[in-house]
């Protein structure tokens, strides 16, 4: 069972950064494929950004394509989401998937094992 624990939400003003931050349980999490998702009101959650296990390869969705920078650090069994540019839209709930049976990239909800509890970004215009 590996545990997913979000940080680095808040409050900031559009044209703004955050940087979240999502630490693993286990030791497994150095060969997971990693994802950040996130889930607006009333809206499903949707992708945005993912990474293979080793961290060479990233992928992102066209609404945050060179806003966010998805890095990863196996030695903190840490994934992180750089966000520049915050835009009002960008407002959600974010949350970190890991899935733990493949190592290449993975950019739908149903491929992950584990979540975490998410993190509140709130972009203010």
């Amino acid at each position: 069972q590996v545990q997913l624990v979000e940080s680095g939400g808040g409050l900031v003003q559009a044209g703004g950064s955050l940087r979240l931050s999502c630490a693993a349980s286990e030791r497994t999490f150095s060969f997971a494929a990693m994802g950040w998702f996130r889930q607006a009101p009333e809206k499903e959650r949707e992708f945005v950004a993912a990474i293979n296990w080793s961290g060479d390869k990233t992928y992102y969705a066209d609404l945050v394509k060179g806003r966010f920078t998805i890095s990863r650090d196996n030695g903190k069994k840490t994934v992180y989401l750089q966000m520049n540019s915050l835009k009002p839209e960008d407002t959600a709930v974010y949350y970190c998937g890991a899935d733990t049976t493949g190592r290449n990239l993975k950019t739908s909800i149903d491929e992950y094992e584990y979540w975490g509890q998410g993190t509140q970004v709130t972009v203010s215009s």
